[in-house]
């Protein structure tokens, strides 16, 4: 039987793949020579999550790997036409980020109503100025996204005393439907966004949305840039429709230094950290040598995405 080949869409530092030594052939590849690299692969491990080379190189002719892997929560920069009509099982990183983007985002919250930004603003100018700041406990919270990240955060946020509205795509047991997202939103204190990035909710967060919300409220997103239109949301803060924000992801990332959205009052700007704690890419790389041994031993693999929602459903139905 030939050795399995595994493809190594690369990204820097490379993944630790040493487990695997003398069971399988590892070839690494950059963007460019994706394509021609694909025909021989068994196996493709996108370790650079934050490319979209997959999406590009996958169409044409040749074998295609039978199973892709993404280091990442996401699948949204992989998935074409092509490869969601196919027989390739997609997987991805679930596990590994869920608790830090949780923890990131009682952060946030526990930031904006302590008003952190304005007490380091006020130590950066050298001023005394004594204030009153916010209860989080007793505080309501939308968190959009009822999968495992949503679900930690909410987790998370109840552990403070806020009061927890999780939506879904769809209604189920303690989960709200997609169709109660306005009627909570008008009465919450903080919007969370941890959904996936998918044609449905592409755009999803635009002017009309943040019309929605209260004076006194902020939008917190860790989910995927585009899911915002960061426009709508850069005026309805300077028109104080709303109170504050945060952003972890960008419809373009790096953020370009130009960008206005550094200078825009009230909002805190991160740059896609939410999930990356000390040790994430080796837990990363173990999780990856855990699943290949599974699929080397035929054995069905853990965190199959459903390739026509663009994420992997809830136990309960789909999220």
């Amino acid at each position: 039987m030939p050795e399995p080949v595994l493809l190594v869409l690369d990204a820097d530092p490379p993944p630790r793949l040493g487990a695997l030594t003398g069971r399988v052939r590892v070839l690494h590849t950059d963007a460019a020579g994706l394509a021609g690299a694909l025909p021989r692969a068994d196996v493709l491990l996108v370790w650079d999550f934050a490319s979209d080379a997959v999406r590009t190189a996958w169409p044409g002719g040749g074998p295609r790997p039978a199973w892709v892997h993404t280091a990442s929560a996401g699948v949204d920069r992989l998935l074409c036409p092509e490869l969601a009509e196919s027989d390739t099982v997609v997987t991805n990183a679930r596990g590994v980020f869920e608790q830090p983007m949780a923890e990131y985002v009682a952060g946030l919250v526990l930031a904006f109503a302590k008003d952190l930004p304005g007490t380091l603003e006020l130590q950066r100018r050298h001023r005394w100025g004594h204030r009153e700041t916010a209860r989080v406990a007793g505080s309501r919270a939308v968190v959009v996204g009822a999968g495992p990240v949503g679900r930690e955060i909410t987790r998370l946020l109840m552990a403070l005393g806020v009061e927890v509205a999780l939506v879904g795509r769809t209604a189920r047991r303690t989960i709200h439907g997609a169709g109660d997202l306005d009627r909570l939103t008008a009465r919450a204190d903080w919007v969370i966004c941890a959904a996936p990035l998918t044609p449905r909710t592409y755009g999803m967060f635009d002017s009309r949305f943040f019309g929605l919300m209260q004076p006194s409220a902020r939008f917190i997103n860790v989910g995927r840039g585009p899911m915002v239109v960061e426009d709508d949301l850069v005026r309805a803060l300077r028109s104080r429709w709303i109170a504050g924000a945060a952003l972890d992801v960008f419809g373009r990332e790096p953020l370009g230094p130009d960008s206005p959205l550094w200078e825009v009052p009230g909002l805190i700007v991160s740059p896609h950290m939410s999930g990356d704690t000390v040790g994430w890419r080796d837990r990363l790389g173990e999780q990856f040598v855990a699943m290949y041994e599974r699929w080397e031993a035929g054995e069905p693999l853990p965190n199959v995405v459903d390739k026509r929602l663009g994420h992997i459903p809830s136990p309960d139905t789909e999220g």
